[in-house]
């Protein structure tokens, strides 16, 4: 004789897989949980603990598959909060020159503070791009109603914008401290100083924005992503000329 595990366990809450709400995840925990199978659930049982386990595996899947819409609607998410942190880096590299922001001074090291690479000018010129860019992220997502996408405020913004400059400053002085000269390639160092450096002031001036937003599916793509985005805005900056080196 045969059963459905949704005969086995009538207490479970099951929903009809027609149903359109169901996300991918649901759906294939409803087409499994009508799967039949043999009328052996006995208690104590090899084949009753084995039934046991695996309505729980479903359970599981059901709860944690990663559907399409989530990863894209989590991709999107990474892209929106950190938008205003990834443009001032390239803006100042577009834009600097100008007085340095160490004035050209050595530590006791005899090396450069911070490096002729990080300027006035380009240092405001880039946090005003990502004020720029975040405020028009919320003016777009205020006149077409993206409620689905991460909501940001001025203080967000700022902070997002800043802190990724501050960032890039912080390995800028590690960098000289180590002996490297500017452009010298320091690997993972150099494609997440910026979101070092946007997190923690975030964390320092609105944790709660932080925690709201940046869920765990987030950060994730947010360390994917970042290195391929880094590595392609460089490759345009040297091919433009902007940069001396392709990293």
């Amino acid at each position: 004789m045969h059963v459905r595990f949704s005969q086995i366990f009538p207490s479970s809450s099951i929903i009809s897989a027609a149903n359109t709400d169901l996300h991918m995840g649901q759906r294939l925990f409803v087409f499994l949980m009508n799967i039949d199978v043999p009328l052996c659930y006995r208690p104590g049982t090899k084949q009753g603990n084995f039934n046991v386990v695996i309505f729980y595996l479903l359970q599981v899947l059901e709860c944690n598959i990663i559907s399409v819409e989530s990863l894209i609607i989590s991709l999107l998410s990474a892209v929106w909060i950190m938008l205003p942190a990834y443009v001032p880096n390239p803006i100042a590299a577009l834009c600097g020159g100008g007085i340095p922001i160490d004035f050209g001074r050595n530590l006791h090291d005899g090396r450069r503070v911070l490096g002729e690479g990080k300027t006035y000018r380009g240092f405001f010129i880039g946090i005003l791009a990502g004020v720029v860019a975040g405020v028009l992220q919320m003016y777009l997502a205020k006149q077409f109603l993206w409620t689905i996408l991460p909501i940001h405020t001025f203080i967000s913004v700022v902070v997002l914008a800043v802190g990724a400059l501050f960032g890039d400053m912080c390995k800028s002085f590690f960098k000289r401290r180590l002996g490297k000269k500017r452009g010298e390639r320091w690997p993972i160092a150099d494609q997440y100083d910026l979101v070092l450096g946007a997190f923690l002031l975030m964390l320092l001036i609105d944790p709660q924005w932080l925690f709201s937003y940046v869920t765990v599916p987030v950060i994730l793509i947010i360390l994917i992503i970042t290195p391929i985005l880094h590595r392609l805005v460089n490759i345009i900056g040297y091919y433009s000329g902007i940069k001396e080196v392709p990293w």
